[in-house]
Order: C-alpha cells, then structure tokens, then sequence
C-alpha cells in the first residue's frame, strides 16, 4: 500500500494529554480520601515501572505527557532485550473512559483528541508503532516487527495504566491505524470495550486486487476519471523532459535513489500514484484543478503531479521514514496491485511491490496466511466493533467485513467521503447510531441516549486546536 498512504493519512497522529495547571488536574481527579487520588497524576504514571517522562506540555482542560515505556524487542521472549516505545497521554479524569489510539505510524507529541475521544470526553493514549523512530530497537531486528508483537506492545501499555485509568477503553485509529486497531482485538479481544476502526483496508488474498480495478472504473464521474488518467498518461508520455526535471530536482535537494534502484524507477512510481492519491486525498470537487492534459505545459503537468504525488517520496531520503510500512506491507499486510489499462504501453514497471521500497539488506518473506486469520476472525468474532469507510477512498474498495457470529457490530460508509471519513461524515441515521454505539460501549451514554439513540451527540465543545484532523498532503506515497 505505497502512495496515496500518505496518509498518513492518512490520516496520521495526535493524541496525548493536554495540560492545565496543577491546581486544575488535581481538581480533576477523584475526590476522595485515598492516598492515590491525592497523589498527582504524573506522579502515578511515571510510578508505573518502565514509565519516563520525555515532556509536559500545558493545555486548558488537560494534563498532557510525552512519555517512553519500556517494551521486550520480542514478547515471546522478554528476556532477549527492549526498547523505548514512545506514548502520549491527553489526561482528562481518572473517572472518565480512555481512548487508545494509534496511526500504525509515528506519534504526534502535540496534544490532540481523536473522534472518539471528542465523542466521550475522555483520556487519549497515543502509542507509536514499533520500529518507527525513535521507537526502534538498536539494532533492529526486523524479523520482530509483526502484528502480533505490535498487539502485545498495546496490551503491556494497556495492562499498565488500566490500573490508574480502571473505566471502559475504546480502541481506534484510521488507516494502518484501523488495521492496527483491528489486530489488536484480534489478539487481544478481553482488553478493550470497543473498537473504531477508520478507512482501515482488509487486503486478504494479495494476489487478488480487482477489487482496486473496479473502484477506478466507476469512481467520481467519468469526466473526472478520464481528466486524471490523461494527466497520468501525459506525464509517461513526456517521461524524458520530465525526467530532466526530475534530475535536476534530486541533485538541488541532494535526493538520492539507491533503494528503488533508480530514477526512472522512482519517477514512474509517482506517476502511477497520481489517480490513487488523487481520490485519497481529494474530493470530486477537485476535479477544477486538474490541468486538461493535451493543453498543459510540462510545467503545469509537473506541478499537478507533484502536488498531488510527490516527486520527493520515492527518494532514499522520502522512503527511509517509512521503511517498517514497507516492510509490513511486504511480509504481512500486502499491497494494491492494479492494472491501470489507459497506461498500456508506457509503463515499465507497474505498480511496483513494497520490496522495492525497502533496503536490500533488511530480509522479507511473505506470509500469507495473516491477512486470512484476521479477516476470518472478524467476520464471525468481532464484538462491539465499528468500521467507517469513504466512498470515494481507494482503501475502501478491500474493506473489513461481517458475518455470522458477531454482535454490536458495523460497518459504514460515509457518502463521497475520502481516506478522512469517520462518524462526523457518515448519513445523519448512521450517525446518530454510530455515536450512541460508542457512548454505549464507553459507559457514559446519557439516560436520554439509551432511550433514544437518535439523541447521541459528542460530549465534549468543539475545539479547533485540540480537534485539527489533517490527512497528511506532503509528498508521501501510496500508503494507508
């Protein structure tokens, strides 16, 4: 799942806890005549064994930490070494519902609230995958870093601070956020009172992608489609002046291209990602700003692509931050593979695999049967799990699915949304349901919501700082 992942987004970090000042946490907390709850809340978490502060940083409301937790490189054998995983912690009220979220990437260290936590008024712990730096065993044994070992990473956080934060947990996250979510019920089903998983992309036969191939077929308008396509086309078709830009764009930035193996390599690369990323990232209205093809300069068919692409991502220096994606991808969690027929004849290479997107020194094998088992699971264990897809997000086309044998559970789709749908987006009906499921599952649904759940709304005031959501528009590729 290269390019149009960006993003991050998609959709990509912000968690933590939001500092106020002492006096405002301490009335936060409980007010009772324990010696815990008269101790302040820093003071219990760094308690926690493997807990260390990196930073507190102040926000109204809120205690906010950055913090490292020591975690085995191996859980099967804690003995064999560890690692400092970096966390967030939005620190609301010990008496509230926690929200554990993670990007399946890097952590934001500003404090942020995701949908669910705005929806319950809760605590926010935010978790950097493993292997994402700083969070990277040194030296770095790859064949560790797997969905399994990254669910174990969360139940150790969870199982530590469950102890000061002992009401309902809701698990969430968007994209490689969502999949990590889901993994994580998987293996851990016991831990969490709900899940909300976002635009999370379900790949379970990597040799079968039609479904991607469909999608492009009947996305937007055709007016749209065939607008994007001829770019995409036009942009193989003037491959060698665009490539002279490409040249000279790499040595001004000191970009380099060992790990794809070559300029030409990494050019087509982007180009391939132009429609994907496209529809990613941007909605049908967008449509304006794609130039006409047969009338566009080389520099405005460079300008569009890059805009929406990327021309730095697959350098060394654009993949390294995203080398464990690519390493899951290309072991676990598989990637897109689609046809692109109006590309006949110009492209060299296809959509390339992530192998292609990793150094040559760090080993990868395949393992099928792991999308299979998670995909099985869910169809018939999944309990108290909501999924939200885009209709217009190419991830959506491999969503997550059910079947016999699960309860209180869903899967929405919100009307031409992209890779930044969630419950906000979706048909006022579906809202309202999909709200009250979470309040319910948090236990803090109010009387009027449990009578009616056409009454759910979130709990918290909007807030433009703590509530930002930017899908990631930097120059990354196609990822989830």
């Amino acid at each position: 799942m290269r390019r149009t992942l960006r993003w991050l987004l998609s959709l990509v970090v912000l968690i933590g806890m939001a500092g106020a000042t002492a006096s405002a946490a301490t009335a936060a907390e409980p007010a009772t005549g324990s010696s815990e709850a008269s101790t302040d809340i820093k003071d219990r978490i760094l308690a926690i064994p493997g807990v260390s502060l990196i930073e507190e940083k102040p926000y109204p409301g809120y205690r906010y930490f950055v913090l490292n937790f020591t975690q085995p490189v191996d859980h099967r054998h804690p003995s064999k070494g560890t690692f400092q995983q970096r966390i967030t912690l939005l620190h609301k009220d010990t008496s509230r519902p926690t929200v554990f979220y993670t990007s399946g990437y890097n952590v934001s260290t500003n404090p942020g609230r995701r949908e669910p936590t705005q929806i319950v008024d809760g605590n926010q712990v935010s978790l950097e995958y493993r292997f994402f730096t700083p969070s990277r065993p040194d030296p770095a044994d790859w064949s560790k870093l797997d969905i399994w070992q990254a669910a174990s990473d969360q139940h150790r956080v969870f199982t530590a601070l469950k102890k000061i934060y002992d009401k309902k947990w809701i698990a969430t996250g968007g994209s490689k956020g969502g999949m990590t979510a889901t993994y994580y019920e998987r293996f851990y089903p016991r831990d969490m009172d709900g899940v909300v998983a976002y635009v999370a992309p379900n790949d379970v036969n990597n040799q079968e992608d039609s479904a991607y191939d469909r999608f492009f077929e009947g996305v937007g308008t055709k007016e749209c489609r065939d607008r994007l396509n001829a770019v995409q086309r036009e942009a193989l078709v003037r491959r060698e002046p665009l490539e002279a830009r490409y040249t000279a764009y790499a040595a001004e930035n000191g970009y380099t291209f060992s790990t794809v193996g070559s300029l030409d390599k990494a050019f087509e690369a982007v180009v391939l990602d132009y429609t994907w990323a496209f529809w990613q990232y941007s909605l049908l209205a967008d449509c304006d700003t794609v130039p006409v093809a047969s009338t566009a300069t080389d520099q405005e068919i460079w300008d569009s692509v890059d805009a929406i692409s990327g021309f730095s991502f697959y350098t060394d220096q654009g993949l390294a931050p995203y080398t464990p994606y690519y390493y899951q991808a290309g072991t676990e969690l598989g990637s897109p593979d689609i046809t692109l027929p109006h590309l006949e004849g110009l492209s060299r290479y296809g959509y390339q695999p992530p192998r292609n997107f990793v150094p040559g020194d760090i080993p990868m094998r395949f393992k099928p049967w792991v999308m299979n088992d998670v995909d099985s699971w869910v169809r018939h264990n999944a309990q108290r799990m909501l999924f939200v897809y885009g209709q217009n997000d190419p991830w959506g086309a491999e969503p997550f699915r059910l079947g016999k044998g699960v309860r209180d559970s869903y899967v929405f789709t919100a009307p031409g949304a992209n890779h930044g749908a969630n419950v906000a987006r979706l048909n006022p009906e579906e809202k309202a349901k999909a709200t009250a499921r979470i309040l319910e599952w948090a236990g803090v649904a109010p009387a009027a919501v449990q009578a009616d759940p056409s009454k759910a709304k979130r709990l918290t005031q909007p807030d433009a700082k703590l509530d930002r959501l930017d899908l990631e528009r930097e120059p990354f590729t196609l990822r989830p």
